[in-house]
């Protein structure tokens, strides 16, 4: 009998509940992408909206160029090229600024109610239909252009209606992914993940950039063609939870071991090759440390509940989100982390247009290295919290190394290009890091806690929570951005230092708290 070819076997090697949670994996991965793809243009825009002119002055057109026009006179002719109205006035920062605002005020409000009403309805129907209308508004803002449309209410209309929309999408793919991994390795397998947010903006700039400088419109309306679409991809193909397809989850049969009041117990990981993972808990990461998965792992002879009763369990409350252990803390701390990450994302091209004097689309391919840093600073910070198993001591050390660092990249990248772009990987590295952290493996790590005793449906609540109250800091920076930047562009990178401060300030009393435990748990080996 013939040996199967390589790839075949390559193939058959990996079980079917396997290739399920790698189609999930993508799946989710494009889909969010998709709404970063569609945030994006935005902020490439600015620079064709409002160009760099000195006020309508009086130039002299040669014989030949006005004939081009008119008639072959010489004239006097008053030409202004300050961009599109009305964001070609002197307070352009300040309207941009309310674009900002307005999209991520929306969506730090809508965000608290999204969680909640995610929970109440299906996925798969709940994130095509949120898809479909975001690809419609983002669209819209486009359409603009193409109708020579002036009025500023327009477009804040179309940022309101466009954040409430995409508030649909993080819920949601968090529930979904966390649904199908549970904590092994939770930290590094979702740093991975979460790269779509800078893969995303990567995309959303590069789109963006092609049109900017020809037809800005299309701009918006090829990233809104493209999140529509992926929101028919979701209705014909994202599973919700594993049990709907019957996939099954072995827990490991190893025994508990008890260890200075926390359990320590093994969980069988499909997706990481069936390799035994075995993690010792303490106090404080127990409750981030808890399994999600459709298992049941024996602690004290009594079985954790499982996700078993998704469907027949009650939706946790409000304030009953906010009870659970950590959930007030790194929202407050996402709070700051989110200001400084968004303030880069709708303002970074601009700021690189007038330090480096690029044009609109060299600024805002440049500005994709920050989004390339991003990529790594998730998926170390990841690396880290699962090695250390101190999800907040990796967030804040992160904070303390990017303060600095922005007052580094503020004075480097007035010294040339070649600076700034490695100012750029760092300062994307250390931004994104924590950022990404708490979105994504802390969340779903707060939302599996003990005690909601496997109820899944309570995970979209607390994701919710934490990126909702994450959201208002996004609304606040850009907005602070542009009431700042007229002043000076280095006030707007002090703001930013003290926001990351404050990130880690909210941090401090989790970090005592790992710090603690973890010289309990070393005294107690000593013993």
């Amino acid at each position: 009998m013939a040996q199967l070819p390589p790839g075949i076997r390559f193939i058959t090697s990996f079980t079917r509940d396997q290739w399920y949670r790698a189609f999930i994996f993508s799946l989710t991965f494009l889909l969010y992408a998709s709404f970063h793809l569609s945030r994006k243009p935005i902020s490439i825009v600015k620079g064709e909206l409002h160009k760099h002119c000195a006020a309508p002055q009086e130039v002299e057109l040669n014989d030949k160029e006005y004939a081009a026009r008119i008639q072959p006179v010489k004239k006097l002719s008053n030409v202004s090229q300050c961009g599109w109205e009305p964001f070609d006035k002197n307070n352009y920062k300040q309207l941009l600024g309310a674009l900002d605002y307005s999209f991520l005020c929306a969506y730090a409000i809508g965000m608290y109610l999204s969680g909640i009403i995610g929970e109440r309805l299906p996925i798969r129907y709940y994130l095509t239909v949120g898809m479909l209308a975001s690809g419609f508004f983002t669209a819209m803002f486009g359409l603009g252009y193409f109708y020579n449309i002036h009025n500023l209410w327009f477009y804040i209309m179309a940022q309101i209606a466009n954040g409430l929309v995409q508030t649909t999408g993080w819920p949601s793919v968090v529930t979904c992914i966390g649904n199908w991994f549970g904590k092994g390795r939770r930290g590094l397998i979702m740093g991975i993940w979460n790269s779509h947010t800078s893969v995303g903006n990567i995309l959303g700039s590069l789109i963006a950039a092609y049109w900017v400088s020809t037809c800005w419109g299309l701009s918006f309306v090829m990233p809104g063609v493209i999140i529509a679409v992926m929101g028919i991809v979701c209705f014909l193909f994202l599973i919700e939870h594993p049990k709907d397809i019957n996939c099954s989850c072995t827990p490991s049969s190893s025994s508990k071991t008890i260890l200075n009041g926390a359990c320590r117990f093994r969980v069988q990981m499909p997706t990481l090759n069936a390799k035994e993972m075995s993690k010792p808990q303490d106090p404080e990461m127990e409750h981030l440390l808890i399994d999600s998965e459709n298992c049941s792992v024996s602690l004290n002879s009594s079985p954790v509940a499982t996700g078993e009763g998704r469907h027949g369990t009650s939706a946790i409350s409000f304030f009953g989100a906010l009870r659970i252990p950590g959930v007030i803390e790194f929202s407050l701390c996402l709070l700051f982390a989110k200001l400084v990450s968004y303030t880069f994302l709708f303002w970074l091209p601009l700021y690189i247009t007038n330090v480096e004097h690029l044009d609109a689309k060299r600024a805002g391919d440049l500005s994709t290295l920050f989004d390339v840093g991003g990529i790594f600073g998730g998926i170390l910070a990841g690396l880290i919290s699962d090695r250390l198993e101190k999800r907040a001591s990796t967030c804040g050390m992160m904070l303390l190394l990017a303060a600095p660092t922005l007052y580094m990249f503020s004075a480097v990248s007035k010294m040339g290009l070649e600076a700034t772009v490695v100012m750029l990987l760092i300062s994307g590295a250390l931004v994104n890091g924590p950022y990404a952290l708490i979105t994504t493996a802390v969340s779903a790590d707060l939302g599996t806690h003990k005690s909601l005793k496997g109820n899944a449906r309570a995970l979209s609540t607390v994701t919710a929570i934490i990126d909702g109250t994450g959201s208002v800091g996004a609304a606040l920076g850009p907005l602070l951005a542009g009431l700042i930047s007229p002043s000076g562009w280095n006030n707007v990178f002090y703001m930013l230092m003290v926001a990351d401060a404050c990130a880690l300030l909210f941090l401090l009393r989790l970090i005592q708290k790992e710090l603690r435990c973890n010289a309990d748990h070393t005294l107690f080996k000593e013993h």
